[in-house]
Protein backbone atom coordinates (compact mmCIF):
# COMPACT_ATOMS: atom_id res chain seq x y z
CA UNK A 1 0.00 0.00 0.00
CA UNK A 2 0.89 3.53 -0.87
CA UNK A 3 1.61 5.61 1.86
CA UNK A 4 1.02 9.59 2.46
CA UNK A 5 4.83 10.63 2.00
CA UNK A 6 5.28 8.14 -1.09
CA UNK A 7 2.00 9.44 -2.38
CA UNK A 8 3.26 13.42 -2.34
CA UNK A 9 7.26 12.43 -3.71
CA UNK A 10 5.56 10.36 -7.03
CA UNK A 11 2.68 12.68 -7.48
CA UNK A 12 1.48 15.74 -5.84
CA UNK A 13 4.79 17.11 -4.29
CA UNK A 14 5.51 19.04 -7.46
CA UNK A 15 1.67 20.28 -8.13
CA UNK A 16 1.11 21.56 -4.32
CA UNK A 17 1.14 25.15 -4.44
CA UNK A 18 -0.68 24.96 -7.31
CA UNK A 19 -3.38 22.61 -5.39
CA UNK A 20 -3.63 25.41 -2.99
CA UNK A 21 -4.58 28.76 -5.50
CA UNK A 22 -0.46 29.13 -7.16
CA UNK A 23 -0.38 32.38 -5.13
CA UNK A 24 1.46 31.10 -1.89
CA UNK A 25 1.19 34.41 0.16
CA UNK A 26 -2.14 34.67 -0.21
CA UNK A 27 -2.53 31.40 1.60
CA UNK A 28 0.31 32.95 3.94
CA UNK A 29 -2.02 36.06 5.02
CA UNK A 30 -5.20 33.47 5.15
CA UNK A 31 -2.95 30.78 7.55
CA UNK A 32 -1.62 33.80 9.97
CA UNK A 33 -4.98 35.15 10.69
CA UNK A 34 -6.47 32.12 11.67
CA UNK A 35 -3.28 31.82 13.92
CA UNK A 36 -3.82 35.31 15.37
CA UNK A 37 -7.62 34.98 15.95
CA UNK A 38 -6.50 31.64 18.00
CA UNK A 39 -4.65 33.98 20.14
CA UNK A 40 -1.32 32.60 18.68
CA UNK A 41 1.41 35.02 18.39
CA UNK A 42 5.33 35.66 19.36
CA UNK A 43 5.75 37.32 22.69
CA UNK A 44 9.66 37.35 22.94
CA UNK A 45 12.02 37.62 20.84
CA UNK A 46 13.21 34.27 21.06
CA UNK A 47 10.04 32.45 20.61
CA UNK A 48 10.54 29.23 18.48
CA UNK A 49 7.54 27.12 16.68
CA UNK A 50 7.34 24.23 14.94
CA UNK A 51 5.50 23.42 11.52
CA UNK A 52 4.85 19.34 11.36
CA UNK A 53 4.12 18.40 7.75
CA UNK A 54 5.07 22.46 6.47
CA UNK A 55 4.55 21.30 2.71
CA UNK A 56 5.38 24.54 1.03
CA UNK A 57 5.12 26.73 3.66
CA UNK A 58 1.97 28.37 4.33
CA UNK A 59 2.04 27.79 8.24
CA UNK A 60 5.73 28.13 8.58
CA UNK A 61 5.67 31.41 7.04
CA UNK A 62 2.55 32.71 8.50
CA UNK A 63 4.22 31.77 11.98
CA UNK A 64 7.17 34.07 10.83
CA UNK A 65 4.64 36.97 10.50
CA UNK A 66 3.26 36.42 13.72
CA UNK A 67 7.11 37.44 15.28
CA UNK A 68 8.25 34.05 16.00
CA UNK A 69 12.42 34.26 15.57
CA UNK A 70 13.01 30.58 14.68
CA UNK A 71 10.30 28.45 12.67
CA UNK A 72 11.15 25.24 12.09
CA UNK A 73 9.55 23.11 9.06
CA UNK A 74 9.28 19.71 9.29
CA UNK A 75 8.05 17.48 6.28
CA UNK A 76 9.74 14.03 4.28
CA UNK A 77 9.47 15.85 0.87
CA UNK A 78 12.39 17.85 0.25
CA UNK A 79 11.00 19.00 -2.95
CA UNK A 80 8.14 20.65 -0.47
CA UNK A 81 10.81 21.90 1.46
CA UNK A 82 13.05 23.47 -0.91
CA UNK A 83 9.35 25.47 -1.54
CA UNK A 84 9.45 26.44 1.99
CA UNK A 85 12.98 28.31 1.85
CA UNK A 86 12.49 29.74 -1.99
CA UNK A 87 9.25 31.31 -0.37
CA UNK A 88 10.96 32.43 3.15
CA UNK A 89 13.82 33.70 1.10
CA UNK A 90 10.98 35.81 -1.21
CA UNK A 91 9.52 36.72 2.22
CA UNK A 92 12.67 38.38 3.56
CA UNK A 93 12.43 35.19 6.15
CA UNK A 94 15.30 33.28 5.41
CA UNK A 95 17.13 33.85 8.95
CA UNK A 96 14.08 32.82 10.52
CA UNK A 97 13.23 29.88 8.88
CA UNK A 98 15.08 26.28 8.80
CA UNK A 99 13.84 22.86 7.59
CA UNK A 100 14.67 19.55 8.64
CA UNK A 101 13.69 16.28 6.35
CA UNK A 102 11.67 13.93 8.84
CA UNK A 103 8.24 11.54 9.84
CA UNK A 104 6.52 14.47 11.49
CA UNK A 105 5.90 11.65 14.72
CA UNK A 106 9.53 11.56 14.92
CA UNK A 107 10.68 15.00 14.50
CA UNK A 108 9.38 16.37 17.63
CA UNK A 109 12.17 15.13 19.76
CA UNK A 110 14.97 16.26 17.71
CA UNK A 111 13.97 19.51 17.07
CA UNK A 112 12.27 20.93 19.95
CA UNK A 113 13.89 20.30 23.76
CA UNK A 114 11.17 19.51 26.12
CA UNK A 115 9.21 22.74 27.84
CA UNK A 116 10.91 25.04 25.02
CA UNK A 117 8.19 25.54 22.17
CA UNK A 118 5.84 28.59 22.20
CA UNK A 119 3.78 27.31 19.33
CA UNK A 120 3.69 23.73 17.58
CA UNK A 121 0.89 23.72 14.59
CA UNK A 122 0.43 20.65 12.15
CA UNK A 123 -2.12 21.66 9.70
CA UNK A 124 -3.78 21.19 6.51
CA UNK A 125 -4.54 17.79 6.89
CA UNK A 126 -1.27 16.31 7.51
CA UNK A 127 -2.81 15.01 10.80
CA UNK A 128 -4.58 12.22 9.18
CA UNK A 129 -1.68 11.03 6.97
CA UNK A 130 -0.63 9.13 10.29
CA UNK A 131 -0.86 5.43 10.30
CA UNK A 132 -3.16 5.32 13.58
CA UNK A 133 -5.12 6.03 16.42
CA UNK A 134 -2.03 5.54 18.59
CA UNK A 135 0.27 7.65 16.00
CA UNK A 136 -2.05 11.01 16.85
CA UNK A 137 -1.81 9.74 20.80
CA UNK A 138 1.66 9.42 20.62
CA UNK A 139 2.57 13.09 18.86
CA UNK A 140 0.06 14.59 21.29
CA UNK A 141 1.83 12.86 23.71
CA UNK A 142 5.12 14.64 22.36
CA UNK A 143 3.85 17.77 21.60
CA UNK A 144 2.96 18.23 24.89
CA UNK A 145 6.26 17.30 26.25
CA UNK A 146 7.95 19.97 23.72
CA UNK A 147 5.47 22.69 24.39
CA UNK A 148 6.51 25.41 27.17
CA UNK A 149 4.13 26.14 29.65
CA UNK A 150 1.23 28.65 27.78
CA UNK A 151 2.36 27.49 24.37
CA UNK A 152 -0.14 26.63 21.64
CA UNK A 153 -1.13 23.53 19.87
CA UNK A 154 -2.65 23.80 16.47
CA UNK A 155 -4.40 21.40 13.86
CA UNK A 156 -6.55 21.37 11.07
CA UNK A 157 -7.37 18.16 9.64
CA UNK A 158 -10.99 17.09 7.78
CA UNK A 159 -13.52 14.75 9.92
CA UNK A 160 -14.26 12.01 7.26
CA UNK A 161 -15.99 9.91 10.09
CA UNK A 162 -19.21 10.47 8.31
CA UNK A 163 -20.42 7.77 5.42
CA UNK A 164 -19.68 9.20 1.91
CA UNK A 165 -21.68 7.43 -0.54
CA UNK A 166 -22.43 8.26 -4.58
CA UNK A 167 -21.44 11.35 -6.30
CA UNK A 168 -20.32 13.51 -2.50
CA UNK A 169 -17.67 10.70 -2.82
CA UNK A 170 -15.86 12.60 -5.27
CA UNK A 171 -14.31 16.30 -4.86
CA UNK A 172 -12.35 18.33 -7.48
CA UNK A 173 -10.11 20.17 -6.24
CA UNK A 174 -8.67 22.24 -8.57
CA UNK A 175 -8.33 23.03 -12.52
CA UNK A 176 -6.23 24.96 -14.77
CA UNK A 177 -6.37 25.56 -18.51
CA UNK A 178 -3.79 22.39 -18.55
CA UNK A 179 -4.77 20.42 -15.25
CA UNK A 180 -6.90 19.38 -13.49
CA UNK A 181 -7.37 17.11 -10.51
CA UNK A 182 -9.85 15.32 -9.11
CA UNK A 183 -10.02 13.58 -5.47
CA UNK A 184 -12.49 10.19 -4.87
CA UNK A 185 -12.86 8.63 -1.34
CA UNK A 186 -13.66 5.43 -0.78
CA UNK A 187 -14.27 4.79 3.12
CA UNK A 188 -12.84 1.22 4.70
CA UNK A 189 -13.74 -0.79 7.21
CA UNK A 190 -10.52 -0.29 9.03
CA UNK A 191 -11.21 3.42 10.09
CA UNK A 192 -8.94 5.06 7.22
CA UNK A 193 -10.53 6.27 3.81
CA UNK A 194 -8.89 6.01 0.56
CA UNK A 195 -7.81 9.02 -1.20
CA UNK A 196 -7.53 8.43 -5.03
CA UNK A 197 -6.37 11.41 -6.97
CA UNK A 198 -6.75 11.55 -10.43
CA UNK A 199 -4.37 14.32 -12.13
CA UNK A 200 -4.75 15.49 -15.70
CA UNK A 201 -1.95 17.27 -17.27
CA UNK A 202 -1.90 18.66 -20.92
CA UNK A 203 1.30 18.99 -22.56
CA UNK A 204 2.04 20.01 -26.50
CA UNK A 205 -2.04 19.62 -27.02
CA UNK A 206 -2.04 16.09 -25.20
CA UNK A 207 -3.47 15.33 -21.81
CA UNK A 208 -1.78 12.44 -19.42
CA UNK A 209 -3.65 10.73 -16.50
CA UNK A 210 -1.47 9.86 -13.46
CA UNK A 211 -3.55 8.09 -10.64
CA UNK A 212 -2.42 7.49 -7.31
CA UNK A 213 -3.84 6.02 -3.75
CA UNK A 214 -3.17 6.40 -0.04
CA UNK A 215 -4.76 5.93 3.14
CA UNK A 216 -6.00 8.68 5.45
CA UNK A 217 -7.15 8.26 9.07
CA UNK A 218 -11.25 9.17 9.75
CA UNK A 219 -10.42 11.32 12.99
CA UNK A 220 -13.47 12.73 14.78
CA UNK A 221 -13.16 16.05 16.51
CA UNK A 222 -14.58 14.92 19.66
CA UNK A 223 -12.09 12.41 20.04
CA UNK A 224 -9.04 14.52 18.83
CA UNK A 225 -10.57 16.94 21.82
CA UNK A 226 -10.81 14.46 24.51
CA UNK A 227 -7.21 13.19 23.08
CA UNK A 228 -5.21 15.98 23.70
CA UNK A 229 -6.57 16.77 27.20
CA UNK A 230 -5.40 13.65 28.10
CA UNK A 231 -2.19 14.77 26.81
CA UNK A 232 -2.51 17.20 29.66
CA UNK A 233 -3.36 20.20 27.00
CA UNK A 234 -6.30 22.26 27.54
CA UNK A 235 -8.75 22.93 24.60
CA UNK A 236 -9.60 26.42 24.00
CA UNK A 237 -11.28 25.96 20.31
CA UNK A 238 -12.37 22.95 18.22
CA UNK A 239 -14.89 24.03 15.46
CA UNK A 240 -15.06 24.36 11.74
CA UNK A 241 -12.57 26.67 9.73
CA UNK A 242 -11.51 27.88 6.53
CA UNK A 243 -11.41 25.22 3.44
CA UNK A 244 -13.42 22.36 4.61
CA UNK A 245 -11.03 21.77 7.61
CA UNK A 246 -12.06 21.60 11.52
CA UNK A 247 -9.35 23.54 14.14
CA UNK A 248 -8.37 22.54 17.02
CA UNK A 249 -6.40 24.83 19.24
CA UNK A 250 -5.17 23.84 22.77
CA UNK A 251 -2.74 25.31 25.20
CA UNK A 252 -0.42 23.51 27.76
CA UNK A 253 -1.20 24.71 31.21
CA UNK A 254 1.06 27.20 33.17
CA UNK A 255 1.28 24.74 35.99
Amino acid sequence: MTTAPEHYDRMLAAHYTWMLGSDIHAVVREQAELLRGLGVRALADADAAVDLGSGPGPQTLALAHLGFSTITAVDLSQVLLDEVVAHAETAGFAGAVRTVRADLLEALPHVAESGTAAAIVCMGDTLTHLSSPADVRSLLARTASALRPGGHLVLTFRDLTGELRGDDRFFPVRSTEDQLLTCFLECVDDGTVMVHDLLHTRSEGKWRLQVGSYPKLRLASDWLSGEARRAGLQVRHADAGPRGMRVLHAIKPNW
